[in-house]
């Protein structure tokens, strides 16, 4: 049996998270109070203990810092980053939420692109998210990570829609380009309330299809999307760099309005 690879999931842009740094306050502070508690023991000096009830200050701050970063989770916006490593050939990156009401979330094909991708999404309770992955020779694989979440993010209305410009703003984007010398990030953003039809009396309204292509109309990278993918959508993408060529972006919502955009290098 070959090797399986999977494609490593992240909830933010870098290991250091601040939860991460949280729990390794955590645990620094129980280590100190172990080995100040085991000095007083030994030693019976009121100073060690002096310090190890100080200790004890800064485990709860860290403990509290802790759970208001997770309980600050924005439901309505969790930011999701794929990261496809050691696995040639990606011709398919699928993404699910397995407890959303709405499961699939996006279906993006690559192209030209590099296979992975930044975005955000709605939650309607903690839920593992996923990304199934299928290369060139038929293969499906899949990584993935628990997300805690407050919950609600798929049958809360939009907040967009209480703007009175929000139908002139509808479908605009924004984007910018960063370069190295082989490759550019393109990051975008796309004005849609994204609505998932869940909310009571408010019809699902939401972008079914995007693509990147070059200034000849060569698709770059293709993407089907629903109801999942949070309000005003925003995307990452790494692509080849086109020297001083235009990226184009088109798309359209479920209701047939078009995007069609231009985001210069």
């Amino acid at each position: 049996m070959g090797r399986v690879y999977a494609p490593s999931m992240n909830m933010s842009s870098s290991w250091l998270t601040p939860k991460r740094l949280l729990w390794a306050s955590v645990g620094v502070a129980l280590i100190t109070i172990a080995l100040k508690t085991g000095a007083w023991l030994l030693t019976d000096s009121v100073g060690l203990l002096s310090d190890a009830m100080e200790s004890l200050v800064n485990l709860a701050s860290a403990m509290f810092g802790l759970l208001m970063v997770t309980v600050a989770e924005d439901s309505m916006n969790v930011p999701v980053t794929i990261r496809v490593k050691g696995l040639p050939d990606v011709k398919r990156v699928l993404v699910v939420v397995d407890f959303n009401p709405i499961v699939k979330v996006l279906d993006f094909h690559p192209l030209m692109a590099q296979p992975g991708l930044s975005f955000r999404i709605k939650l309607q309770q903690a839920s593992p998210v996923r990304a199934l992955v299928q290369t060139g020779d038929g293969r499906w694989l899949a990584g993935g990570a628990w997300v805690d979440a407050a919950g609600g993010g798929c049958t809360a209305p939009s907040t967009g829609r209480g703007a009175p410009d929000w139908a002139q703003k509808l479908n605009q984007v924004q984007g910018r380009v960063w370069k190295d010398g082989q490759n550019q990030r393109l990051r975008l953003r796309i004005m849609h309330p994204m609505d998932t039809g869940l909310a009571p009396g408010i019809p699902a309204f939401f972008i079914e299809q995007l693509a990147v292509v070059d200034d000849k109309g060569a698709p770059m990278l293709q993407l089907e999307t629903f109801e999942p993918l949070s309000e005003n959508p925003v995307f990452s993408f790494d692509l080849p760099d086109l020297g001083q060529d235009a990226l184009r972006v088109v798309g359209r919502d479920n209701n047939g309005n078009r995007i069609d955009a231009k985001v210069l290098p």
